[in-house]
């Protein structure tokens, strides 16, 4: 099968087929410190935050000041709140996907040094397994699996010649070895409600889920698609603007993100040991600051893939900065907001862009905060939800 354009994680590339909103305008920067001070020399990336316009105004000093204690989350808010969960209730995971799309699906007997070199050449991140011997969906492959790969090199150098010929299905003895609890292996009829497709991807911690339905001929397990959690984000900004505009609590507000013990860079850190601070605190994604705290940049689970490209582990001694350098020339940028930024303005930025992240800083572009798309997901999901937790 053909494979997917671009760096997207082998998503389907069409936008959602359903009523798009109207155009908003443009994003300005003009507000933005001159990016010739804040990165290195070839390091000149894009910033973008969510419109200043959508920042809620000051309140009139003539409003009567009311002694009713306020609730956590205001009327406003649990409605669009409200109407977002019962629009993923009555959707379907299948309506998440365009009219057309390609599909790559790796056989769990494909050497792992080729499966890579698949990725590559077709512009993916991502991919599902298939157990060709039994004929069943058998897991999906992922960038935490080259930097698992990548740990058992470090711990284990004397089998490098065993690295070279392990196979997708050697994936989970490699988990083992190095002691990774491995994440649950999930999926979902394409013909269930959206909101178990999210439910299902936040209990495991998994930031995609396989579409996997039942041929009605051989009774077997096949491979609709994937879906991301930009992909869903993506679908409800373009679809649900009556209900995301009444999102006008601030990010502080609603205590979205995190911001205490965040794992940090430099450009000058080797790539190593940026990966060592992923299996450490268990995430997807490093801020790169310089010695002031300013936010240079992001290095993201999907930068390790070009550094191990062919097998050349001694690339992993790189600098942060030397493996940035080799992003394609369409990447977009690092996407950052203010703790005064609301929720509604950031999904106006995901349905206007493709974000996967956002980077929390102040006036100065000091480093605040991280948004993952799990914090946004998760709060629609359960935030007021008797019972349910917002911690991942």
């Amino acid at each position: 099968m053909d494979g997917l354009p671009s760096e997207k994680p082998n998503e389907p590339d069409g936008e959602p087929q359903r009523a798009p909103a109207a155009a908003l305008p443009a994003m300005s920067a003009s507000s933005m410190p001159p990016l010739s001070r804040l990165l290195p020399l070839g390091h000149e990336l894009p910033f973008v935050q969510p419109s200043s316009y959508l920042r809620p105004k000051l309140r009139s000093h003539t409003i009567p000041v009311t002694t009713t204690p306020m609730s956590p989350i205001d009327d406003e808010q649990l409605q669009g709140l409200k109407g977002l969960r019962d629009f993923l209730r009555v959707r379907t995971s299948y309506d998440v996907l365009p009219l057309s799309f390609r599909l790559i699906v790796l056989d769990n007997d494909l050497l792992i040094k080729k499966s890579l070199d698949i990725l590559i050449q077709n512009g993916i991140v991502s991919a599902p397994l298939w157990d060709s011997h039994h004929s069943r969906f058998a897991g999906l492959l992922t960038a935490t699996d080259y930097i698992n790969l990548i740990q058992y090199y470090c711990q284990f150098p004397e089998h490098i010649d065993d690295v070279e010929k392990f196979r997708l299905s050697s994936l989970r003895d490699i988990e083992r070895a190095i002691g990774v609890l491995p994440l649950e292996t999930i999926s979902v009829h394409p013909s269930r409600p959206l909101y178990e497709a999210c439910s299902r991807m936040l209990r495991s911690r998994a930031r995609r889920i396989p579409l996997v339905d039942i041929d009605h001929e051989t009774q077997r397990e096949t491979v609709v698609s994937v879906i991301t959690q930009y992909r869903i984000l993506k679908f409800i900004a373009v679809n649900t603007e009556q209900h995301t505009m009444l999102l006008k609590q601030t990010v502080r507000e609603i205590n979205l993100g995190t911001y205490n013990n965040l794992a940090t860079a430099k450009m000058t850190d080797t790539v190593l040991e940026v990966i060592n601070l992923m299996v450490v605190h268990n995430i997807s994604a490093v801020p790169v600051i310089d010695k002031n705290n300013v936010v240079l940049n992001v290095f993201e689970a999907v930068d390790v893939i070009p550094c191990i490209k062919g097998g050349v582990y001694d690339e992993l001694k790189s600098t942060v900065g030397e493996a940035l350098s080799r992003r394609p020339d369409d990447f977009q940028g690092i996407y950052t907001c203010q703790e005064d930024d609301r929720l509604d303005s950031i999904f106006t930025t995901i349905r206007q862009s493709r974000v996967h992240r956002l980077v929390v800083i102040d006036d100065n572009w000091h480093l605040k905060g991280i948004i993952s798309l799990s914090d946004i997901l998760r709060y629609v999901l359960f935030c007021g939800e008797e019972g349910a937790s917002l911690q991942p």
